[in-house]
């Protein structure tokens, strides 16, 4: 079977598994919490059960897309210049660059920081909802694959470094006002990596097959 199908399958009290790294067969015994298991052969991790890690997962994707709301609905940053203030959105900077031709950043921007994002979290909720009121969602097996395809295109990181280092460029001419989506936004981040750190595919697979 593929890696994304867990490459294992049930063998009495044991799974065989194949290694995600060099396709080396194992027969798994059942993993306790705490405990982890290797390949023989060139030590890659093959399981490492965590508890509560769906239900963990859950609640994260669930703060994650509510950050993601407050981080687009509220000013971002705000700017002060003679006495002036204007506040901008992070999706009214994106519109700026595309006004000003910059078309191709613009739309890098928007489906780094929202679009990605958006989606890591919705196929997260959307498989891992139904299997907590025992039911499968349809073709879950496809959106688990995407949310793999997205993960390496999330790049909020990146953006706000830049953001940053622009507010450190700027503050000679403006004062430079951080708003409450700013804040949403970094803690959007962390959230969405110990979203996506404490997701144990294991589990979600052994899940389903109860059901």
């Amino acid at each position: 079977m593929t890696e994304f199908y867990n490459k294992s399958i049930q063998f009495g009290s044991s799974r065989v598994i194949a290694c995600h790294d060099c396709d080396l067969l194992h027969r798994l015994p059942v993993v306790h919490y705490g405990a982890t298991a290797t390949c023989c052969r060139c030590g890659a991790l093959l399981a490492k059960p965590r508890q509560n890690s769906m239900e963990q997962t859950l609640a994260l994707a669930l703060a994650g897309l509510i950050l993601l709301i407050l981080a687009n609905s509220f000013p971002f940053l705000g700017f002060k210049i003679q006495g002036q203030v204007r506040h901008i959105l992070l999706l009214s900077g994106i519109r700026q660059f595309y006004i000003a031709g910059m078309h191709g950043l613009a739309v890098l921007v928007l489906f780094t920081t929202f679009i990605a994002p958006l989606s890591q979290l919705l196929a997260l909720i959307y498989i891992l909802l139904p299997l907590k009121l025992n039911c499968h969602a349809p073709g879950m097996f496809h959106v688990f694959r995407y949310l793999h395809i997205f993960s390496p295109w999330s790049m909020m990181e990146v953006f706000m470094v830049g953001i940053l280092i622009s507010i450190v460029k700027l503050s000679k001419t403006a004062q430079i006002i951080p708003d409450i989506a700013i804040y949403c936004f970094m803690a959007l981040i962390f959230v969405l990596a110990a979203c996506l750190a404490s997701l144990d595919s294991h589990q979600v697979w052994e899940q389903w097959e109860k059901y």
